[in-house]
């Protein structure tokens, strides 16, 4: 093949250059043409039809996966598709895979919406997602069977395509038409896990290519035709509201097409961000702050402490505890203060909003599409079926896109404007405007016999609850079971009395990383070191004493200390510490190898011993118990949220302290 030189010369530079080409295609691409080429053929169309709500099969006999859990780096977007691929009988690494609209047969039935969180993603899906990948296959061996008039059962499958018993041969493209028009059983006969191809294998993510080369469409990166971008200047005090404000300076800067004001504040419309966010700066806003103005995280800490001294909620009664007590030969107690904590996820909450007269259009990243999708209606006064959400992946979610004041904010600007708008929040607006991890104040108190042994423990936990919020009805009695998670012990000890207070404070809370088993377990296990203190016991072998009814937190204390190392001679200055919990199912014992340097914890190494159950993909878990363990660490170790006189003081990572890189203990997973 030869092709002509043409004397052109020109002058690109090197920035626009690389910008040219990551507009084209998302990636770095050199154009050219082959003469002859342009006479080809047009290619022809594609016919697609979905035997269910789950699978798309192509007349090209491409099969395209959809995902209904917001892929957040958690591993939904791998680990969902695996299940139906399993059961489709279909060449994992030839599938697409596209994120679900919001829909009815996308609802989580653990948690009653069309939500990521919980940890109840493929809890959720394990079963329902097989059986949808064996309805697709059942129905495309149907159609297949009665075009070749033979029996279902003399047909196999193999890599989408099904085999007859005498030679024949049909693409799943070839029968998805006919198969789309069967209706396949209930309940289908689904594979043996002995005979699984995919399940419990170490599967590269599906994700990781295209993060890799740029072209993953996160929040921050998706268009939409005529968008223009939003800023928004909220009160700095919360619960504090805009008084006047006079946006003359502003609307007379470069790109700004109009200044709007929300619920929530004030926002400037403009053609790019840095338009937008210098001319929101120059807008001068009067705030009427409102009853918060004073307020303050000591004023909080004594609340609870009050509220954590009354009695509570009782949720578990083993036993007369208060009775235990009094004739305990020792009495031992404890409080364990939690402090609001920042999601802090790597991208700032953003959305887009297209809003019209009759519709909308959501486009973004969110781990709730329902509820955005109904509260937008809401706003805007439509019907659902009018607001239409397509979800990105997600930079980091961690509970903080369950809410929706972002997208609800961005569809307020759009309305406002009269143009599509993706709104942008900036680090500092993410900081100081979050939903955090609730505060709270856990106080334990233990009743020990003369040998050490505690005979009683009482467990009374004061603080807000997010549930009460989101989803009242799970709260009952005064009982939210969403921070109770990980509460009662599961140590054998023979009279237990445990309560919570619910107790609302100023500050807006939501769900974060592990829910409440996070501060329950730290609460537990810290207090259980105190009792083996006072007993003159080892940590291990007072635990042990204490789970002899509880064979699977014993499997995994014992496996930790075996690998640990527990008992050997460690390098000088070094400790060793260990825990057990139980989340979700999952078992998990840690030992943490620490020692102080200059006054400050050093964590060197963590292992951890982990019953998860069955495995969909090996690499996912163990990326998310080392992920568990960074965040962990920052939980415990540098996160805080201050508030005084009604706001936040931290602003950027400069003053909210996350875990560095150099940082990161080595990790061991057994």
């Amino acid at each position: 093949m030869t092709t002509t030189q043409t004397n052109r010369t020109t002058r690109v530079s090197r920035r626009g250059f690389l910008q040219s080409g990551a507009a084209a295609s998302g990636a770095l691409m050199i154009g050219f043409v082959l003469p002859g080429c342009a006479s080809m053929e047009a290619a022809k169309p594609v016919a697609t039809a979905m035997p269910n709500s789950w699978v798309r099969i192509g007349s090209d006999n491409s099969v395209t996966i959809l995902c209904a859990r917001s892929e957040m780096g958690q591993g939904v977007y791998t680990a969902m598709p695996m299940l139906i691929a399993e059961e489709l009988d279909v060449d994992l690494a030839k599938v697409h895979i596209e994120m679900a609209p919001a829909g009815e047969p996308y609802i989580n039935a653990m948690v009653g919406g069309q939500l990521t969180g919980g940890s109840t993603s493929v809890r959720d899906a394990y079963t329902k997602l097989r059986v949808a990948g064996a309805q697709a296959r059942y129905v495309i061996v149907q159609a297949a069977a009665q075009r070749w008039g033979v029996a279902e059962s003399a047909c196999k499958t193999q890599d989408a395509f099904v085999m007859g018993p005498a030679g024949q041969r049909a693409s799943y493209g070839e029968l998805v038409a006919a198969a789309a028009q069967l209706t396949p059983p209930k309940e289908p006969a689904l594979k043996a896990p002995s005979s699984f191809r995919y399940v419990g294998k170490r599967v590269a993510r599906f994700d990781t290519p295209s993060k890799v080369n740029g072209t993953a469409e996160f929040g921050i990166d998706a268009k939409v035709p005529g968008m223009m971008i939003a800023a928004l200047a909220q009160s700095p005090v919360f619960g504090g509201k805009v008084a006047s404000f006079d946006a003359t300076k502003a609307r007379a800067m470069p790109g700004v097409k109009s200044v709007v004001q929300i619920d929530d504040g004030v926002a400037v419309v403009a053609d790019t961000y840095w338009h937008a966010k210098t001319a929101l700066a120059a807008v001068a806003i009067q705030w009427s702050n409102g009853a918060n103005a004073g307020a303050s995280s000591e004023g909080v800490a004594a609340q609870l402490a009050a509220a954590v001294a009354q009695p509570g909620a009782v949720f578990k009664k083993v036993g007369d505890a208060d009775a235990a007590m009094k004739t305990a030969a020792k009495r031992i107690e404890a409080d364990y203060t939690i402090p609001y904590i920042a999601h802090a996820t790597m991208e700032p909450m953003n959305f887009i909003a297209d809003v019209k007269p009759d519709s909308a259009l959501l486009v973004g990243p969110t781990q709730f599409q329902q509820l955005a999708q109904g509260l937008v209606a809401g706003v805007l006064g439509m019907k659902p079926e009018q607001v239409k959400v397509r979800t990105t992946f997600l930079g980091g979610g961690f509970g903080r896109r369950i809410e929706v004041d972002f997208i609800v904010q961005a569809a307020q600007i759009s309305k406002a404007a009269g143009v599509p708008v993706k709104l942008i929040w900036s680090r500092e607006d993410d900081m100081q405007h979050d939903v955090y991890r609730p505060v709270g104040h856990i106080r334990l108190t233990a009743g020990l016999d003369a040998a050490g042994k505690p005979v009683a423990i009482k467990y009374a936990h004061a603080g807000p609850s997010v549930t009460k919020r989101l989803f009242p009805a799970f709260v009952k009695d005064g009982v939210d079971p969403f921070m109770l998670e990980a509460a009662p012990v599961p140590y054998d000890i023979a009279n237990q009395l445990d309560s919570v207070t619910i107790t609302d404070t100023f500050v807006p809370t939501g769900f974060y990383r592990s829910v409440s088993h996070g501060v329950n377990a730290f609460a537990n296990e810290s207090f259980i070191d105190e009792l083996a203190a006072s007993a003159g016991a080892d940590p291990v072998a007072y635990r042990r004493a204490l789970l002899a009814k509880e064979p699977k937190y014993l499997r995994v204390l014992d496996l930790a200390v075996e690998k640990s190392g527990w008992g050997k001679p460690l390098p000088a200055g070094r400790k060793l510490g260990i825990a057990v919990m139980e989340g979700y199912g999952t078992y998990l014992a840690q030992v943490a190898e620490v020692s102080i340097v200059n006054g400050e914890i050093k964590l060197h190494r963590m292992v951890i011993a982990a019953d998860v159950g069955t495995m969909i993909n090996p690499n996912i878990v163990e990326q998310q118990i080392e992920s568990s363990v960074v965040y962990g660490m920052g939980a415990s170790m540098y996160d805080e949220i201050v508030v005084k006189n009604g706001k936040v003081e931290q602003s950027n990572f400069h003053n909210y302290r996350a875990p560095r890189m150099n940082e990161i203990p080595k990790i061991e997973i057994h």
